[in-house]
Parts: C-alpha cells; structure tokens; sequence
C-alpha cells in the first residue's frame, strides 16, 4: 500500500507559476513509477506528466511540453509537478499517481492521491 498526499495548489494569475507536491507513504517509492493527471468536473481524467522509478525517463502532455516539468527525490518519497506559464485551461483539480510501470494511461497506475485544486485567473 502506498498513500500519497498532495500539496501546494491555489490561486495564480495567468503566466505565473506553481509547484505541485506530492508525498507518498512507506520505504518502496523508489519501486514506483509516478505520475500527474488532472480532472475538471464532467470531464474525463487527462494525463499531464509522468517519471520513471529512477526519474531519468519523463513523459509529458502535448498540452503542457515546456511548461511543466516533473521531477522526484527519491530519498524524500516525493514527486514534484514545476507549473510554469499557466494558462486559465490549466485550472482543475491535479492528482499524482504511482504504479509499476511509467504509463500515461490512469488505468496503469494503482494508487492515488486525493487531489489538489489549481485555479488560474485569466
């Protein structure tokens, strides 16, 4: 079992940035590929970012490539989500993920996090 608690969401103008945590629980994250994903209400869960065990393999959406940059420390059981130049369509709720594989499909992961809210005003 692995828990994991995301913090660092909130309100930012448009083009400013944000960091996004994510702190999991235990003594095997380094055994967990991780991920971002968001949801806006009604809409389908989206994939945003994801990292390999070791972190030397990075995927990203084609919405946010240059934008954001996913990172971990695997000696503080973290995952960062680096948000830069935000944009309002940025704005919905973002939750981190971890599973056996680095996929950009949620069906691939096996826990998650409860979600942090981000709100970009235009």
């Amino acid at each position: 079992q692995v828990q994991l608690v995301e913090s660092g969401g909130g309100l930012v103008q448009a083009g400013g940035s944000l960091r996004l945590s994510c702190a999991a629980s235990g003594r095997t994250f380094s055994r967990y590929a991780m991920g971002w994903f968001r949801q806006a209400p009604g809409k389908e869960r989206e994939f945003v970012a994801a990292i390999s065990k070791s972190g030397g393999d990075t995927y990203y959406a084609d919405s946010v490539k240059g934008r954001f940059t996913i990172s971990r420390e695997n000696a503080k059981n973290t995952v960062y989500l680096q948000m830069n130049s935000l944009k309002p369509e940025d704005t919905t709720v973002y939750s981190c993920t971890a599973g056996g594989v680095i996929a950009t499909k949620a069906t691939r992961y096996d826990y998650w996090g409860q979600g942090a809210q981000v709100t970009v005003s235009s």
